[in-house]
């Protein structure tokens, strides 16, 4: 019976063996599903494990790249000006910055490129204009600035000093002084200066229905230079001493008819502002349109140190231009020339009759003065 008992006792043994195999067996395999179904808990339930799901790939959004302006374009970001047009300037030769004009006004300053061997023939509309030379469409002060979209380009042109030589060009300044609305003209010893103002509409209409050139002062300069070439038909349209009948009467002529002007004002008797877009003032003294102690002007009397004290006084009533003036009834010697370059001018009108050439002298620049009685035919003869 003994033997029994230690039969029985092994047995239990090796069945609680076996069991303890078998459940460390399924305990391996709930183990190595759990990982997908879950883990046994004591209760009887399963426990969902996290589910993981894969980040989606974030792609971060690119920041655009600024496209940069271009240096005419700078210039219209940074102007407040809403009439603000850039200018560029193309060309061979060409290597310019743009410069800001204004729509409306006339051009001012436009660049005289230099260039060894050559000379400027000026900026147009177009290529095809450039390289014909083409007058109507060549763009100086004389006109004014119309943009497309806020920018413009100009187009260079240029000349061998020979074919400038062989045109032998020559400006002719007119001088003009008062106006009169009588056709058979005034009386009196001044009567010359009176232009009927009839006459003097024919001859701005026939500037603008012909295309005339109309050179700027600093065009001028750059001709006589020899750095510019002008075109042959020209003029530049000049009035003396600012008369009321010049603002009155002329004035609202050069308008009509778009012509670039220059009036020569005394400015201690200051007329007041340029009445049109078309008249640009200079100076004819502020107080020398006086004659001397021996009835020679003050402009042939004074030291050089006085002429030029009253071309500054002139100069500050005139808002700093300089540029040009016109002598007071044409008297001028060494003296009046050192006082105006001592106040900075580089040309002078005078009365001597001529037409203005290549290596004029600029503080002696001849004119050709307009009186009383001529007509259209007298006018086109000087032109032509």
């Amino acid at each position: 019976m003994g033997m029994n008992r230690a039969a029985d006792s092994v047995r239990r043994r090796r069945r609680r063996r076996a069991a303890a195999i078998a459940v460390g067996a399924a305990s391996v395999v709930l183990i190595g599903t759990a990982t997908t179904v879950g883990i046994a808990l004591a209760g009887g339930g399963a426990a969902p494990l996290p589910t993981r799901t894969a980040a989606a790939a974030e792609t971060p959004t690119p920041t655009p790249t600024p496209t940069p302006l271009s240096p005419a374009e700078q210039l219209l970001a940074d102007s407040d000006d809403p009439d603000a047009c850039a200018v560029s300037f193309t060309g061979e030769g060409i290597d310019l910055d743009p410069m800001i004009q204004t729509s409306g006004a006339l051009y001012h300053a436009l660049p005289i490129p230099p260039r060894d061997g050559l000379v400027f023939a000026g900026w147009y509309a177009t290529a095809e204009d450039a390289a014909a030379y083409a007058v109507p469409q060549r763009i100086n002060g004389a006109d004014m600035v119309a943009c497309t979209d806020r920018q413009q380009t100009l187009h260079a042109a240029w000349k061998t000093p020979e074919e400038v030589a062989a045109l032998d060009v020559g400006v002719p300044i007119l001088m003009y002084h008062q106006f009169t609305t009588k056709p058979e003209g005034e009386s009196g010893w001044l009567r010359g200066n009176f232009a009927y103002i009839g006459d003097f509409d024919a001859h701005m209409a026939y500037l603008a229905d012909n295309d005339v050139y109309l050179p700027t002062w600093d065009e001028l300069s750059a001709f006589i230079d020899g750095r510019l070439f002008i075109p042959k038909i020209c003029v530049i349209v000049t009035d003396d001493d600012g008369d009321a009948t010049w603002t009155n009467l002329a004035a609202p002529v050069v308008e009509k008819h778009k012509i670039l002007s220059t009036s020569f004002v005394i400015t201690s008797a200051y007329p007041g502002p340029a009445p049109n877009p078309y008249v640009i003032q200079r100076s004819h003294t502020h107080d020398m349109h006086t004659a001397g102690a021996n009835g020679q002007g003050r402009m042939v009397n004074w030291t050089a140190d006085e002429i030029a004290a009253d071309m500054e006084r002139s100069v500050d009533v005139l808002g700093g231009v300089r540029e040009v003036m016109a002598y007071p009834f044409g008297h001028h010697n060494e003296t009046s020339k050192e006082g105006l370059r001592r106040a900075g001018f580089e040309m002078a009108r005078t009365v001597e009759w001529g037409y203005v050439r290549v290596g004029a002298d600029k503080l002696a620049l001849p004119t050709v003065r307009i009186n009383y009685g001529m007509g259209l035919p007298d006018f086109m003869a000087i032109i032509n």
